[in-house]
């Protein structure tokens, strides 16, 4: 997770900053389902997956629904990055998360509700 961690993901503070959000409000956001993130082992921070937002910092508007549906299945912001960092297939190295920016969110919607929590 630490090689993909520093590919995809910003902390909190250095998210908030790229994108210029107040922190708060990224919190905020976190705890009302709006974005996913999740806090590695050790971590003081959260880190958000830089997949969830357009090119001016917003989250893609399916991510609360995405949010919204790990949550009925039980999981949480570590597994549910887990989730949509794995691999979409045997072959390759493309992502649950490459097939949501493409916007195959039925897919996506699939492989939540059938993981395990």
């Amino acid at each position: 997770m630490a090689t993909r961690l520093a590919d995809d993901s910003l902390s909190a503070s250095w998210l908030a900053d790229r994108f210029a959000i107040e922190p708060f409000k990224l919190e905020a956001m976190r705890r009302d389902g709006e974005v996913i993130a999740f806090r590695p082992p050790g971590a003081r921070e959260y880190y958000y997956p830089l997949w969830q937002f357009d090119e001016e910092g917003n989250p893609l508007l399916v991510v609360p629904r995405l949010v919204a549906v790990a949550h009925e299945r039980g999981l949480r912001g570590n597994r549910l990055y887990e989730i949509l960092s794995a691999r979409a297939g045997l072959g390759g190295d493309r992502r649950l998360a490459d097939s949501l920016r493409d916007g195959r969110v039925d897919h996506v919607l699939d492989a939540i509700r059938s993981a395990r929590p």
